[in-house]
């Protein structure tokens, strides 16, 4: 056996990612990986090139790209003019996912629609799905009584309001191996949202929850980067706490994310600004991907030390970059993973934290009166 060299199973060892020798054999067949020399036993030889390509394909297919384009990915030179080619490719591939989560959607909504139901709709449900079994969509008269059995649920909604947390009972994924509070901040996110498939790329760091806690019960200063997003914040409550709000992007013009990306880096003062937050402060970032850039920078060089960031910004580039940054980063952190985000998210994962801290009677006037 060729010194310096691997058997298909040192292979796989040396990739790790669960990658198994049958994988890697599916890999010659489909070309991403060049057919290996031989030993004189008919043993298939590996080199560190082998090792490094292999790594290459397990790595972009993690991050999701199909096995044909990954091999288009890894023959086009930088400077090719193929590179045009691949990126047409990839947009059709992408439109095609596209298509396939819009389907899927309406698959789940057409679930939501009958699990969804709090026990005040149960008896028609059980009626609807009695109905849907013998239900004939071969005919136009078929089709009319479909539309009839989703009108005798909607009816429903008529006679009483809807029981979210009952509702969110039925769909929402196991959550039992997490805290009581991780819980209601995933449901208040959720329900902020009405997407369940939300929950699955929610990341919340090993301390978030202790360290938002101790942050809001000393009286912590809460930086927002618009004040869109200080307007959705619980401010009784964050009154009552002794937390005082500020606004890095302090104009209130500026309402949207796209308005806040460019004002960020159009005036130098702002990102002065949060060069100066209070250490142990909570960072709540719901619009500009640019301010959390900003602050991981920060972070980095030890400029500004936070007790926590809730990272929500919105972008389809710099945001997901941004996130993956904070992720790396030892602070704790509260986030949603890729493009998604916004402001009402962002406000939502602060007030459900500072509800776990105070409860919300029928009126809570009082806690104004409490601090005058």
């Amino acid at each position: 056996m060729n010194a310096g060299c691997l058997t298909i199973k040192e292979l796989t060892d040396a990739v790790g990612g669960s990658l198994t020798p049958r994988m890697v054999r599916h890999y010659h067949q489909l070309g991403l990986l060049p057919q290996p020399v031989r030993s004189p036993s008919n043993y298939r030889l590996y080199t560190k090139k082998d090792v490094l390509r292999l790594q290459r394909i397990v790595a972009l297919k993690q991050q999701g790209f199909q096995l044909n384009h990954i091999r288009n990915i890894l023959e086009v030179e930088p400077e090719a003019d193929t590179t045009v080619n691949l990126m047409g490719q990839l947009q059709q591939q992408y439109r095609a996912v596209m298509q396939q989560i819009s389907q899927l959607r309406q698959t789940a909504s057409a679930l939501e629609g009958l699990l969804g139901r709090d026990r005040h709709c149960q008896i028609m449900q059980a009626e609807v799905l009695a109905q849907l079994k013998l239900l004939d969509v071969e005919t136009q008269a078929g089709l009319g009584g479909l539309e009839n059995l989703w009108s005798g649920l909607d009816a429903e909604i008529h006679t009483h309001s809807e029981a979210f947390s009952e509702s969110l009972q039925r769909l929402l994924p196991d959550l039992s191996h997490r805290s009581e509070i991780e819980q209601h901040l995933i449901s208040q996110l959720v329900l902020a949202c009405g997407d369940v498939s939300l929950v699955s790329f929610i990341k919340l760091s090993p301390g978030a929850i202790a360290a938002s806690r101790e942050a809001l019960s000393s009286r912590c200063q809460i930086v927002v980067d618009t004040q869109t997003v200080a307007a959705a914040l619980d401010q009784t409550r964050l009154l009552h706490l002794g937390c005082h709000i500020e606004t890095l992007i302090d104009n209130p013009h500026i309402t949207t994310a796209t308005e806040a990306e460019v004002a960020f880096w159009q005036h130098r003062e702002w990102r002065e600004k949060l060069q100066q937050v209070s250490k142990a402060c909570i960072l709540v970032v719901g619009y500009a991907p640019s301010v959390l850039v900003e602050v991981c920078e920060a972070i980095t060089n030890q400029k500004i030390q936070p007790a926590l960031i809730i990272a929500m910004p919105i972008g389809f580039s710099h945001a997901p970059a941004a996130k993956r940054q904070l992720m790396q980063q030892e602070i704790p952190f509260i986030t949603v993973a890729g493009t998604l985000g916004g402001g009402a998210l962002a406000a939502t994962a602060l007030n459900a934290l500072v509800e776990s801290l105070i409860d919300k009677p029928d009126c809570h006037c009082y806690l104004n009166q409490s601090n005058s």
